[in-house]
């Protein structure tokens, strides 16, 4: 197993009990005998706004990285989460994230999910050529979709 994959597993550990951990990056790149930067990797890319994190970082002696589970507050909160981090681009794959996310987290049901990819999807696009234009126009959709979700 990967060291990056440890570390996730172990913070997700964490998270189980809790909605929130607070984590010294420091300290945990020392317990798993490797480089800061490799902690910064695995909470860049593994516990993202798509996959249904917060995570507030703070520098300096006292520092520290927070990693919220957002999804705990209820399906309002939720998804004014996912509402306020897609900003005015939206591209397929961030958006079939965002939804997997949303359908695991039982925040939307099969059914919204097959709605939300076909109403946002390439094919349903697919008559834009332009492609920053359509990533604009997916997340218009997606957003307004959201918001009568609520």
């Amino acid at each position: 197993m990967k060291i990056s994959d440890t570390i996730e597993m172990f913070i997700r550990e964490m998270l189980a009990d809790d909605e929130s951990v607070e984590l010294k990056r420091n300290e945990l790149a020392n317990y798993f005998k490797c480089v800061p930067s490799q902690i910064n990797y695995v909470i860049s890319t593994r516990f993202t706004n798509e996959r249904g994190y917060c995570v507030e970082s703070r520098r300096g002696g006292g520092g520290f990285i927070k990693i919220t589970r957002v999804g705990r507050g209820g399906e309002t909160n939720t998804l004014m989460h996912v509402l306020n981090s897609i900003g005015d681009h939206l591209d397929v794959m961030t958006m079939d994230a965002i939804v997997k996310n949303l359908y695991g987290g039982e925040i939307i049901t099969e059914r919204e999910a097959k709605l939300i990819l076909a109403s946002c999807g390439s094919s349903a696009l697919r008559e834009i050529n332009d492609g920053e234009f359509k990533n604009r126009i997916r997340s218009t959709i997606f957003k307004n979709i959201l918001i009568n979700l609520m």
